[in-house]
Formats: structure tokens, sequence, C-alpha cells
């Protein structure tokens, strides 16, 4: 089975968390907190941040890691590390997402999203407190 590392940004502004929509892949239209894959040589964090420049126009500053999820897929087994994030510049422009939303704790399991992704909802749930 297929190995793939990658890095999740937990965007958290005014009590609210950034979600986006995929908009390629098998798993289009399921949401995830955007982020992706981990290049050989990068840093968790300096991958996270690249990801989240390429994908959405926007600096961060990754500040901890909340939780690593490891998650088997049918085809590929994935390693997460998902990191609490805060926005530097930038306007979160989507340059390969399908759509996005800030989403409140009242309204933070509307949304379909990836299995994975589920696994790190209750950390995000207190949080946003």
């Amino acid at each position: 089975m297929k190995n793939i590392k990658v890095v999740a940004a937990v965007i958290i502004n005014n009590k609210k968390v950034f979600a986006t929509q995929r908009g390629y892949g098998e798993y289009k239209d399921r949401w995830e907190f955007p982020g992706g894959k981990i290049e050989i040589g990068e840093t968790p964090e300096d991958a996270l941040k690249r990801e989240i420049f390429e994908e959405l126009e926007t600096t961060i500053e990754v500040k901890e890691k909340l939780k690593t999820i490891e998650y088997d897929y049918p085809t590929f087994h994935i390693c997460m590390n998902c990191y609490l994030c805060s926005i530097v510049k930038g306007s979160l422009m989507l340059k390969e997402h399908e759509d996005a939303k800030w989403l409140t704790k009242e309204n933070l399991y509307s949304v379909n999203w990836l299995d994975a992704d589920l696994e790190v909802l209750d950390i995000v749930s207190n949080l946003l407190n």
C-alpha cells in the first residue's frame, strides 16, 4: 500500500476555522483542512507554509502541532500532521480548491469531511471555544 506523508493547516480566526473543498481527484467535493505533501528535504512546517502559499496565496505562521493522524484509505495510507496556524499575510485566494468556508463550532460537522480530517475535529471544536 502506498504511504503518503502530508501536512494540514488548521487556520483559526475569530472562533472560526478555515476549511476547503477539493476540486479534483478521487475525493473531489469532500472537505479538508488545506495543506499537501511533504517534499524530500522539507520539514513539515516548511512544507505547510509552501503548500498554503501555493494553493491559497497566503503566508501563514505555523504554531503548535495538534495531532498526527494515521489513516488507511482503500488505496493508500496517509500520515497527516495537523498544525494550528494563523494568517500572516494574504486573503486565502482559492487556486486549487472548489470552495472554502469559515466554520464555527456549531457548523463544524456540516460539511462532508474527508475521513482522515474527521480525526482532528474534536480538537478543533475545543479550540473554537
